[in-house]
């Protein structure tokens, strides 16, 4: 069995949000299926060139092919929720996670709340 990408349409939809982890910014923007599902994700670092940055672009990558291979964001949240690495720390968002325990863990929870039904 060979399975099916499934590639986002030349013009699409994407939600940006801006966040902040132990005082690195940074920007998360996802596009979207014309139904208003995750298709891609690209995190940018404010300190471009550094480790973070480089790692956050690849994992990044990652998830959009696996999107479009099917797999549904909550098992990528699930993987990636509560990761531990630096930075880490208070964030400007309590209201997604107050303290994240890396960039990935936050991003994840706010992938979470905005894609995640509250029953997964």
């Amino acid at each position: 069995m060979t399975a099916a990408r499934t590639r986002l349409e030349d013009t699409r939809s994407a939600v940006t949000h801006e966040f902040v982890v132990d005082g690195d910014k940074g920007y998360v923007t996802v596009g979207e299926y014309e139904d208003g599902t995750p298709g891609e994700i690209f995190i940018h670092m404010d300190k471009e060139g550094s480790t973070l940055s480089g790692f956050a672009d690849a994992w990044a990558v990652m998830a959009s092919v696996s999107l479009q291979y099917g797999v549904p964001i909550s098992a990528i949240v699930a993987k990636f929720k509560h990761t531990r690495f630096e930075p880490q720390g208070l964030t400007d968002r309590p209201d997604i996670r107050p303290m994240a325990t890396s960039v990935l863990d936050y991003v994840a929870h706010w992938l979470e709340k905005r894609y995640c039904d509250n029953d997964d």
